[in-house]
């Protein structure tokens, strides 16, 4: 039996300036459904559902919830007719407890005096219907990223949310996390909640949505039952063309070691980690986030200071030098937080661009270090180009990027500097699937180009099309390693959940 609509969006139009982000945009959300929009970076699905949720005011078009039409100007607005929203990048404050994030701006009793007790039974009542594990008195900043969304979602429902808007929900998730997610999405859907999903992940669209909207260029290009469509159609609708799920690659051909680490220690987080990178292979760093794997690479880029051990680039110890000192070697690192590491997001693009190479020739003329804005004009319309990322506008703030853009103009920046070496962290994080053929494509160029890969990922799908040499980490130890053309991925889970064989590291 069809469900009826409880969200219905006719004729959305939005633009900013001269981008046209939503286009006659027409929604059907049936009730007590999970309703996944999927779509390249920039397609415009964060947009709409923005308006949705009262961020930003559609030019044109109407918004019915139950059968009426509803303006929505504000989040009030909508938290008031039962939506809420989970942001990709979560709007908790680290120092709070947990009690006091779900609460705060919607705190029970007066001015005077806050009723804690009875929002304190609210929110244990929410988690045991929802069967979430959470302590209302930790501090939010002790939490994990599964944990900490966990805090996000009981405080929309806890403002009575009926409709949940998700953008990006297991972007930085393990899989135990995500398995748990769904989990919980689906106990919530059983009960009655409505769920949208922003995402990018066709894979978990297909595991666990009811109906999928696909959008490209701001337009609605299909809706899918989802039992109906598979990965490959949906691909092909997101992305205008056939798009490969895997791509292929030749069997690598290392040479030279490029990278040896020898016994590197960092505090309590690695423990004697050894591992060499040949030029002309990637080597994969299997794990569950949180084992070392950015510690290791912020060491290794010199973002970090090591406590002992070796790191050698080529023959030269560099395990003291400075970040600065490594990218002039010919390091890049791409970083995991675009956003703490990647990017000054205030700052227009061309400014991004040049990041870290800034203060030398030719971007620095000598001998007064002044800026050629010619060569900084020519650098950034390459990579913008060269990289597709969109809008390609060398005056924007960073920030305006969707989270995929962000990412392709950072992998832009370091790939422009041929490196020898590069260290490259959660390559595709939050980007569509368009962009991550494009970026795995280059990736095994840059391979075959003879530069040394060290790649790691919490995607195990990704670390197994990728790389040529797999090592697995656990509680800051190399506990194995895997050949990805002979290993199952169910003995690498293992590895990287129980550090070894039958529970025991090896």
């Amino acid at each position: 039996m069809e469900r009826p609509c409880i969200i219905e969006m006719r004729g959305i139009t939005r633009t900013f300036g001269a981008v046209v982000a939503n286009r006659s945009v027409n929604l059907s959300i049936p009730q007590q459904t999970i309703h996944a929009i999927v779509g390249e970076n920039g397609a415009g699905k964060s947009t709409i559902m923005k308006i949705l949720y009262g961020f930003y005011r559609a030019d044109s078009g109407k918004i019915l919830i139950d059968g009426q039409e509803r303006e929505i100007r504000t989040p009030n607005d909508a938290i008031a007719l039962g939506l809420g929203m989970v942001h990709q990048h979560f709007m908790l404050v680290p120092p709070m407890t947990v009690l006091e994030n779900i609460i705060l701006g919607a705190e029970p009793g007066s001015r005077a005096r806050i009723d804690l007790a009875t929002a304190r039974e609210r929110v244990v009542s929410l988690a045991r219907e929802f069967g979430f594990d959470l302590d209302p008195d930790r501090e939010v900043g002790t939490l994990s990223v599964g944990q900490q969304q966990r805090v996000e979602l009981i405080k929309a429902l806890y403002r009575g949310a009926r409709i949940l808007i998700l953008d990006e929900p297991t972007a930085v998730l393990t899989p135990a996390e995500v398995d748990e997610f769904f989990r919980i999405l689906r106990a919530m859907r059983d009960r009655g909640k409505t769920i949208i999903i922003i995402t990018h992940k066709l894979s978990e669209v297909l595991s666990l949505s009811d109906d999928v909207t696909v959008m490209r260029d701001g337009e609605v290009v299909g809706h899918r039952r989802t039992a109906e469509t598979d990965a490959r159609e949906l691909a092909r609708l997101m992305v205008g063309r056939e798009v490969l799920l895997r791509v292929e690659k030749e069997p690598a051909a290392p040479r030279e070691a490029v990278l040896a680490v020898e016994r590197l220690r960092l505090g309590t987080r690695l423990n004697d980690i050894t591992l060499d990178v040949r030029a002309g292979e990637i080597v994969g760093i299997a794990g569950v986030e949180g084992n070392g794997q950015t510690e290791l690479v912020e060491a290794l880029a010199g973002l970090r200071q090591i406590d002992g051990g070796t790191v050698s680039y080529l023959g030269r110890e560099i395990g003291h030098t400075s970040a600065r000192q490594r990218r002039e070697m010919g390091i890049a690192h791409i970083p995991e937080d675009r956003h703490r590491r990647g990017l000054l997001l205030d700052f227009d693009l061309s400014d991004n661009v040049i990041l870290g190479v800034h203060h030398r020739p030719p971007i620095a003329r000598r001998p007064f270090g002044l800026l050629d804005r010619r060569e900084i004009a020519a650098r950034t319309t390459r990579i913008l180009g060269g990289f597709d990322v969109r809008p390609a506008d060398p005056a924007l703030p960073a920030r305006v990027l969707s989270g995929g853009n962000q990412q392709k103009m950072i992998i832009g920046r370091e790939f422009n500097i041929e490196p020898r070496l590069l260290l490259v962290a959660q390559p595709t994080r939050g980007v569509d699937i368009g962009a991550i053929e494009f970026i795995h494509r280059r990736m095994i160029e840059l391979r075959d180009r003879g530069a040394a890969i060290l790649l790691v990922s919490a995607e195990l799908d990704e670390i197994l099309a990728l790389s040529d040499r797999i090592l697995v980490m656990y509680q800051g130890r190399i506990v194995g390693e895997a050949d990805p053309q002979t290993s199952a991925a169910a003995e690498i889970g293992l590895l990287m959940t129980a550090g070894g064989r039958e529970g025991g590291e090896r």
